[in-house]
Formats: C-alpha cells, structure tokens, sequence
C-alpha cells in the first residue's frame, strides 16, 4: 500500500512518522511539485495543487486533513469516482464550542467594560447578567455546530440552530430551510457561523441578513470568510445593528494589512485558530478509516461532492 502526504508542511515527518507507526506496512511519500507519478493508493490532503491529480491516477481515496473541504472541492480535477473523505471532529469541535463559549460569555458577561475599568483603577459593579436577552443562533448543525449548540445551552443560555433539514438536540430550539430562516434570525441576538462553504451559503451574511438580527447583534463567524460579505458587516456596525463581531476566517488569509476589518471599531479579529487540526488523533483517525477500507469495510465521512460537504 502507497500513501501519498500532500500538505504543506515544513517538517512533514511529524505527520509521515505517525502515519508510519500507524501503518507500518505502509509505503509513504512526500508529494512535490515535478514528483513523478507514484502510483499512490491513498492521499493525505490539504488544499493540494491540481497536478497532483493530473499524475495520480490509480487513488483509491482522498483523506482531507480538516474539517473544511471547499478548497479540495474547487479543484476541478478532483477525482468523482472515489471516496473523499473529510476530517470527522479529531478534536476540533471541543475547540470550536471553547472558543464561541469564551466570546458569547464575554459578550453578555461585560468582561471588556471590566477590563477598561482595571485599567482605570475603578471598582463598579454592573448588572447582572439575564441570560434571556443573549438567545444564541448557531448556523448550521454539524457535528461542530452541535457541540457548540449543545455547550452553550448547557450554560443556560437560550439556543437555537438552524440548518438545511430537522435536526432534534435537546435544549435546542431547531430551524429547518428557508422557511425557518427568518424565525431563527428573529430570535437571535448573538449569531454563530459554522456551515460549510457551498455555492448555496457563499455570501450568505449580507446586510439583510444582518438587519434581522435583533438590536445590538453580536457576530461570531468560524464558518468560512467567505460565507460574510464584509462590507455589509462594517455598514452594520456603524449603523449599530451590530454591536460587534468576532472573525476567525476570512476572505483571503493572512487578512492583507490593508484590510478595513483591522480598522473597524468593534472587530475583533483572530489569525484561524479556533479549532486547530491535531495531528495525533487526526492521523489516528485517518489510518483506522484507511484499514476499513483495505478490508472493504465502509467508513464514515465521506463527503458528498455535489452538494458540498
């Protein structure tokens, strides 16, 4: 068996010595650019080039290294007839739900008024916090938009998730399509981004989507930069329907130092570290997907090209 690394990483033997003492019977190859065809059998991935399936041809599967797979599915060779398989949580979500949790607290907690107040020397004491003015929206209800949903509820706070179809999660009041879009957002003062990037939910955070919110919006997006429109973000805070937003993914990253997002009262920003791919349990998952495979067993995340996740 041929397995083929394709991620750039400057010291890739953190990923191909555990993949090794994994597979031990395994042949693994560090993919570059002008490599000749290897006849590899299986590909571990991270936003790869187009050549590598140009020359690649006898894969019997692609494994992404992330949850997020809309940068494989540009590729326009990508292979239609094989599996490709996302990265099902290998503790991501964990992550995910901490770092929302640590915001929305923040938020309705006025953890930012307390800080300016230690800098000031002054010692106030502000109201206490009514969880029903923070009701929580969770876009979409994946395996990361559930835990974030269910960790937030059981801090009291009133949830609600909205996605494509039913989803039944306790303490979670579900919203299913478009019909149940304007419900959801009508309900929702602190909005939290996690679906996948598809041509359906490209854009989908505009200005009116913003404007249904309710007053004084808090904006969490650790979806995709491309699921928010940015400058309908700076137009909604400077209006105050939102009050303000914190952005982990963008458009383009490094977010370029031009950008207006670093200049935008009430942005706050963090360099895509939400959820970081660890690479123990993701290479664990990864070998015992690909030894189910050998034994021609099914196995689970594998995505759906057509509609995108």
């Amino acid at each position: 068996m041929k397995i083929l690394f394709a991620a750039y990483d400057p010291q890739p033997e953190r990923w191909t010595d555990l993949i090794a003492a994994q597979l031990p019977d395994a042949e693994i190859i560090v993919w570059q650019a002008g490599l000749p065809p290897t006849g590899a059998d299986y590909a571990l991935v991270w936003q790869p080039s187009e050549a590598l399936f140009e020359q690649e041809r006898s894969l019997r599967a692609v494994f992404n290294l992330g949850a997020g797979i809309d940068g494989l599915l540009r590729l326009p060779n990508l292979p239609r007839d094989i599996p490709v398989v996302r990265l099902e949580d290998a503790g991501m979500s964990v992550q995910m739900a901490e770092y929302v949790a640590y915001h929305v607290v923040g938020a309705s907690r006025d953890m930012d008024l307390y800080r300016q107040q230690q800098a000031e020397q002054r010692w106030k004491i502000h109201r206490p916090i009514k969880r029903s003015e923070w009701p929580v929206g969770v876009l979409g209800l994946g395996h990361i938009g559930k835990r974030v949903a269910r960790t937030l509820a059981a801090l009291d706070y009133p949830v609600h998730g909205w996605a494509r179809s039913e989803h039944a999660l306790d303490g979670v009041q579900s919203h299913a399509g478009q019909a149940g879009l304007d419900t959801f957002l009508s309900a929702t003062r602190v909005l939290v981004n996690t679906l996948p990037l598809t041509d359906d939910t490209r854009d989908l955070i505009d200005y009116r989507l913003l404007s249904r919110l309710q007053p004084n919006a808090v904006v969490i997006n650790v979806g995709r930069g491309e699921h928010l429109v940015d400058d309908d973000l700076i137009r909604a805070l400077a209006e105050g329907q939102v009050a303000r937003a914190v952005l982990d993914v963008f458009r383009q990253e490094p977010l370029p130092a031009d950008h207006p997002f670093w200049r935008t009262p009430g942005i706050t920003i963090t360099p895509h570290i939400s959820a970081r791919t660890l690479r123990d349990a993701t290479v664990e998952q990864i070998c015992t997907k690909i030894r189910a495979l050998e034994a021609g067993a099914p196995v689970s995340g594998v995505v759906d090209v057509q509609r995108g996740y």
